[in-house]
């Protein structure tokens, strides 16, 4: 797959940055929420390989379950057949387009993966922590989930009841199970979770958790036995494993679990499962109990993010509210979108998909703030000193604070980006100081100082273009885990390569050493970063 990353840590022994999306559900193409929850891992990984850590991101789509097997019959192909198809035209087309770095796609379907889960469960079931009973209860088939009563809308009838993502009626389900001891598991639980309070996030995600387990787990049913579309149950073939327990596992079969004991020591635990609120549950309280069962350490956090929204709605094919990312970058181009859904919508909090805001954004702070600023200076530097960027004279008050804004900015951006997974706040911080490098162009007027012929003059004209320049620089590497390729367009204008290598070669810790850029670099005027909108598209 073209979109994975050469950023390989096999046979590595030091412990890698470790994240992880959901595994989605193949039933349908992707659309914007599963985008944004892709689109910021991708950045938060790139962000640590800036910093020069040794990092490993894992996605991958989960294939097997009841909706897929009846998706596929829908649709006359066999489940394995729906699931390649989908995989291969559009999950994996649609993630390189957006330029995700992934060091790893795993599928559930994959033997890699099945193999290693029916070890898992067999170990749990030789542990007396599975048995045998039976079920009875709503399920949804859309969240392939065991709903409780009080999880329910009230439905057309008196008996009829809906799932309150899908909006759909439920399905009254009996059928022999097999059941895991969750329920011994809610005191520690409870217990780690007091120990660990940064495990679950944001802090609503937490107390969601808390209260949840505070109410009393119950044993999970963790197998089905009306249809076949799933990993068999090692000791009893005529069941399938529940899809959830067998998704949850690829974290750890695809890390190494049960194959390679040095890279899974190196990869295991992971450092942040990023996860939709919605199956918060699921990665919170049964996955850690299932891994405090099976004797393995936990994740160090499980961060949630909220839902996209349209007119009200989570945005989702089943609600007819699925957008195509390429619906988007189609119009704005894939860096501004990989800008905006992280800029605009802080990470962790609902946020409604809006096509004018998002068209402000670009205009205002893509275009007009970043764009005009890169155009202006790789402009002047070509027009008063033949493209070659000239060396700065004892600089002033004026390009200090130039200076100490982007060690600010920085600072800021590595806090809240790559530990906060704050990553509106950490955009904040880098525009803040674009703004800052605008304002210093505009008090400091090279325009007006560039008729000033004399030494003194082209002393202060050099000073006040390499400062420009050198912001530049710094924004770049600062940018470039969030709009690559837009970065590297900025490195090559600035003609940073040749004095300071690759951009993906610099790192967080030298990026605010004022003075990197060598003077002399070859500046030229490349295309525009972000070209003026054509009209929106009809709906």
């Amino acid at each position: 797959m073209a979109a994975t990353s050469d950023h390989s840590t096999t046979g590595a022994t030091a412990p890698a940055y470790y994240v992880s999306t959901p595994i989605y559900y193949v039933n349908d193409r992707p659309h914007l929420g599963h985008a944004y929850t892709t689109v910021a891992g991708d950045v938060l990984t790139r962000w640590h390989r800036q910093r020069g850590e040794k990092v490993w991101y894992l996605t991958g789509t989960d294939e097997h379950g009841q909706k897929i097997m009846r998706t596929a019959e829908a649709n006359g192909v066999s489940p394995q057949e729906w699931c390649d198809k989908l995989v291969e035209e559009a999950w994996k087309p649609l993630w390189e387009h957006l330029e995700i770095a992934n060091d790893d796609f795993i599928r559930t379907t994959q033997q890699r993966h099945t193999d290693r889960v029916q070890e898992f469960v067999q170990d749990l079931y030789d542990k007396d922590e599975i048995y045998k009973g039976g079920y009875s209860g709503p399920y949804c088939v859309g969240c392939e989930e065991f709903k409780l009563p009080a999880e329910l809308l009230d439905g057309a009838t008196e008996d009829e009841k809906l799932c309150a993502v899908h909006k759909r009626p439920v399905e009254w389900l009996e059928e022999e199970n097999y059941f895991f001891r969750l329920s011994a598991y809610g005191p520690k639980l409870l217990e780690f979770y007091a120990a660990n309070p940064d495990f679950i996030q944001p802090a609503s995600a937490r107390n969601e958790v808390l209260r949840f387990v505070e109410q009393d787990l119950k044993d999970l049913s963790i197998s089905r036995s009306t249809f076949n579309w799933g990993v068999p149950l090692p000791w009893d073939e005529k069941h399938v494993l529940y899809v959830w327990v067998d998704a949850l596992q690829n974290y750890i079969t695809a890390a190494g679990y049960g194959s390679d004991p040095e890279r899974f020591a190196e990869l295991w635990p992971a450092s942040v499962h990023l996860v939709g609120k919605d199956i918060l549950r699921f990665h919170a309280v049964i996955w850690p109990a299932m891994l405090m069962a099976a004797g393995l350490p936990l994740p160090k956090r499980v961060v949630a993010n909220g839902w996209l929204m349209v007119g009200g709605e989570k945005m989702s094919k089943s609600n007819l509210t699925g957008i195509s990312p390429t619906d988007l970058t189609s119009h704005f181009g894939v860096d501004a979108y990989r800008y905006y859904f992280l800029r605009a919508i802080p990470f962790g909090t609902d946020g409604s998909f809006s096509w004018e805001d998002f068209t402000a954004r670009y205009t205002s702070e893509l275009a007009n703030d970043f764009g005009n600023l890169a155009s202006r200076v790789a402009a002047m530097v070509g027009k008063y000193f033949d493209g070659a960027l000239p060396a700065a004279a004892a600089p002033g008050d004026a390009e200090q604070a130039i200076a100490d804004g982007l060690a600010t900015a920085l600072a800021t951006a590595d806090r809240k980006i790559g530990e906060e997974l704050d990553f509106a706040g950490g955009l904040a911080a880098i525009f803040e100081f674009v703004k800052q490098v605008n304002g210093y162009l505009t008090e400091q007027e090279p325009w007006k100082v560039a008729k000033d012929d004399s030494e003194q003059g082209r002393a202060r004209l050099a000073t006040i273009l390499y400062t420009a320049a050198e912001a530049l620089r710094g924004t770049a590497v600062m940018l470039n885990p969030v709009m690559p390729s837009t970065a590297e367009k900025l490195w090559t204008s600035l003609g940073a390569e040749a004095g300071l290598g690759a951009l993906a070669a610099q790192t967080i810790a030298t990026t605010a050493d004022w003075g990197r850029l060598p003077a002399g670099s070859t500046v030229t005027k490349g295309e525009i970063l972000f070209p003026r909108l054509e009209e929106k598209p009809a709906s």
